[in-house]
């Protein structure tokens, strides 16, 4: 029986539940079981792929809905049931795929079950040793007629792909979402996410409370990106990280400890234990 105010608490992944060695803390692990416990639901919501969320899914025994795609999909990786999503237009898609071939850019493509690229990149092993998820080698072209892609992604682990992201983004700006993310394992290496025009952590947050009757005033997010400012100040409660940035920090109603020193752990201790 929950005998507190909030019912839902949703977590960002990369900067907030896993720090530089990609790995849950043992304290924020058993924080997040003992809400669980209390009847709490978590929900992870984050930038990447399900399939990259899984064994964090696993670990955590998280059987609800999580949030995907920096909020172009809301569902459930065990059913693959959907709450709510935002696939990215077919006319857009093959825009991008041809102005990526023009210019040499190495541009992802997701669906909501699987990877694609076009070659192996740093990124593909990326994908594979860091998030657990491998590609599928496929040529783009009408890809889009096979497959309902939901988010497109860059990496730039260089000045020169920073430039080409930066290129790509100059074209695509009024007709797609891009954000720049970073995670604490790959800290010199910008992972930009590009998703429909209005998707946000935000709105699937709004989905996902009404999908399971829970008022936003009962809802805790913790978040540490620019990305998670909407987050933390649509939810009742948001909450930074300590290693956030100031402009994440001004937007939410509690700072936290960062993601060294278990700040989901602290934030769980002080507000639902």
């Amino acid at each position: 029986m929950i005998n507190h105010c909030y019912k839902l608490l949703v977590v960002d992944i990369d900067g907030t539940l896993l720090g530089k060695d990609g790995n849950i803390l043992p304290e924020d692990r058993e924080a997040l079981a003992r809400a669980c416990d209390l009847g709490i639901k978590v929900s992870l919501s984050t930038g990447r792929a399900a399939q990259a969320c899984l064994s964090l899914i696993s670990q955590l025994a998280l059987d609800s809905y999580h949030t995907f795609f920096e909020g172009a999909l809301v569902s459930n990786p065990a059913d693959n049931k959907e709450v709510y999503v935002q696939p990215l237009s077919q006319a857009v898609v093959k825009q991008a795929v041809e102005f990526a071939h023009l210019h040499n850019i190495d541009l992802e493509l997701y669906s909501a079950t699987h990877y694609f690229a076009e070659r192996e990149t740093w990124s593909t092993d990326a994908h594979r040793q860091f998030f657990d998820i491998k590609p599928t080698m496929v040529d783009f072209t009408k890809l889009w007629e096979r497959e309902r892609i939901i988010k497109g992604g860059l990496v730039a682990t260089s000045p020169q792909e920073a430039a080409k992201a930066r290129n790509f983004h100059l074209q695509f700006k009024a007709s797609l979402h891009f954000s720049w993310v970073r995670t604490p394992a790959y800290p010199g290496v910008d992972f930009i996410n590009v998703v429909a025009p209005g998707v946000s952590k935000a709105k699937a947050l709004e989905a996902l409370a009404s999908h399971l009757g829970i008022p936003l005033t009962e809802v805790i997010a913790i978040g540490d990106g620019t990305n998670d400012i909407p987050l933390l100040a649509l939810a009742g409660l948001g909450i930074a990280m300590g290693n956030a940035p100031a402009e994440v920090k001004a937007a939410a109603d509690y700072i936290t400890l960062d993601v060294e020193h278990g700040g989901i752990a602290a934030a769980i201790d002080k507000f639902l234990l």
